[in-house]
């Protein structure tokens, strides 16, 4: 009763023993009694339950006129970083060295890793020169993060903190270094890698794709610039086998494409990030930061979580690294064991269970697309996602599959038509694409319909203030949340993607490219807060079936 729950309802809370139950009832209880039981059922404990999250989640006491004031004068955007009391636990507190922080879609990740950086420059680091690096995988989600930042942080704490994504950091230290190689990323080196191949060897018969999977994921992340070393080299995770002797028959071809780099005065990525560790290694405490937060995780290589940890050595200080991720939503095929990287998070891990965003529909629709599979816990182990629940209800996802392009459209249309009906806005719905170029057809023909679109572009912030209905690509809407979520275009070829997963002969990145395939699809309907719709158009993705 403490809880909340009535007690001509006790009776049946008291018949319940699990969580299929639970999920049976929920809707009959008040929300408050329904937070603190789905709370207890997550593993939180008795006391964090009756401190009623969410009663305190809607209300606030106001004791001062001036409070009063600037919480009336705030833009309803600020509720986009409303940090949910269950979460400050995590945020408001000295940690004793790197925590890792995993959560389903919709739990808050991002959210908690902004207060973090906002809690240590005003709690723990306020000498004005401490600095926290705010990092993350691509540039539109540093956008995102320092616009969202900025909403609780005034503009001496922003000038604190340093948003930006990993790539550009490192372009940009180096630069400051004076390093003499450019960095690419794919286009210039693509001719190299093409005539480092003619030294393959037809004898053994391996696809052109072996070659560059095994550098990708074998030789890179160890940082391999030997023979000796490449036949020491562990080979986990990939599917074709390699004797002794057929190491020595390949050799030369990572050989000659490192040659052609060294050249032509090109690195790669993961070189760059390589070169950066070691001249922070050289020049010792020369970075202004205190502390590093890292954003998606999940899709940092090795060489980025080793130069992370160099920024800030292992023996400096606590509260020095607060990383946050999800294998679920990995969609940039990176795998790391951050032990194996020198962060060591034993007794520092953490799970966020409660989706605050996601209908538990929803939810359960984007977690089918993934049954069956395992995910890691980004530091060797493997995260199950028990106890994950979603406390809003609502209707299950709709899937509609069409017979053209065209009839897709017009269903499209309707959809848009009937939530403006209700006295909703099309800026509030996403439609979402697997492709850049499929994307815009789709801009196209909604247009042609007298829709206004707003194309949500990859390396700038969504703008809320202007109308239209939202298009972005699976990758795009990493991040980003809306009341509506629309999935075009799920057809046959497209989801999964031709090309990007099928063109290998090795089984085991087979099974890990259509993991990331669904992975991306999962990541589209998790966007959705209260509605999402699947459409197709001559024959659906198997995904759907």
């Amino acid at each position: 009763m403490k809880l909340g729950v009535p007690a001509e309802i006790l009776p049946l809370v008291r018949n319940i023993y699990s969580d299929t139950q639970l999920d049976q009832v929920v809707t009959q209880l008040p929300t408050e009694a329904n937070e603190a039981l789905t709370a207890l059922a997550a593993g939180y404990t008795l006391e964090t339950a009756l401190e009623n999250p969410d009663t305190k989640r809607r209300f606030f006491v106001v004791e001062d006129d001036l409070v009063l004031q600037e919480i009336l004068e705030s833009p309803l955007e600020k509720w986009r970083v409303f940090l949910h009391p269950s979460q400050r636990s995590l945020v408001e507190r000295d940690w004793n060295g790197p925590v890792r922080v995993l959560g389903g879609a919709g739990t808050g990740k991002t959210v908690v890793a902004i207060h973090r950086a906002k809690w240590l420059v005003e709690n723990a680091f306020t000498n004005e020169n401490d600095k926290i690096l705010f990092t993350t995988f691509t540039r539109n989600l540093a956008a995102d993060i320092k616009e969202n930042l900025a909403k609780i942080c005034n503009a001496k704490l922003m000038h604190r903190i340093e948003v930006v994504n990993l790539d550009r950091w490192v372009s940009g230290f180096l630069r400051k270094n004076r390093y003499t190689y450019d960095i690419d990323y794919g286009k210039r080196t693509k001719s190299l890698w093409e005539n480092a191949l003619t030294l393959a060897p037809s004898e053994l018969g391996l696809d052109d794709s072996f070659y560059r999977e095994e550098w990708d994921r074998v030789i890179q992340p160890q940082a391999i610039s030997s023979f000796s070393e490449y036949l020491k080299a562990s080979r986990v995770g990939r599917g074709i086998r390699l004797t002794r002797r057929n190491r020595k028959a390949i050799w030369p071809v990572f050989e000659e494409y490192r040659l052609l780099l060294n050249e032509n005065n090109l690195r790669e990525v993961d070189d760059a990030m390589r070169d950066a560790c070691a001249l922070l290694s050289d020049k010792g405490d020369v970075l202004p930061y205190k502390s590093v937060i890292v954003d998606e995780a999940q899709d940092m290589g090795a060489q980025a979580f080793r130069l992370i940890r160099q920024m800030i050595p292992e023996e400096v200080q606590k509260n020095d690294l607060f990383i946050v991720g999800d294998a679920h939503q990995r969609i940039y095929r990176h795998k790391v064991v951050l032990g194996r990287c020198g962060i060591n998070i034993r007794g520092r891990g953490r799970r966020l269970k409660i989706n605050y965003r996601t209908t538990e529909e929803n939810r359960c629709w984007a977690e089918n697309l993934l049954k069956g599979v395992s995910f890691d816990d980004l530091d060797g182990g493997l995260d199950d996602q028990k106890g994950y629940k979603s406390l809003i209800h609502g209707i299950a996802p709709r899937v509609e599959h069409t017979a053209s392009f065209q009839s897709e459209i017009d269903f499209i249309v309707q959809s848009l038509d009937r939530v403006e009906q209700d006295g909703g806005s099309i800026s509030e719905v996403c439609l979402v694409a697997r492709t850049h170029d499929l994307l815009k057809q789709y801009e196209g023909a909604l247009k042609a319909k007298g829709k206004e679109t707003y194309f949500i572009r990859r390396s700038e912030a969504e703008d809320r203030r202007k109308g239209g209905i939202r298009l972005a690509t699976m990758h795009r809407v990493k991040g980003l949340e809306f009341d509506r979520v629309i999935i075009a275009g799920i057809n046959d070829g497209i989801v999964p993607l031709e090309g990007e997963w099928a063109n290998t002969n090795d089984y085991v990145i087979q099974r890990e490219n259509e993991t990331h395939e669904r992975a991306l699809l999962y990541v589209a309907v998790t966007r959705a807060k209260k509605e999402v719709i699947i459409t197709s158009f001559g024959k659906p993705s198997n995904f759907l079936c």
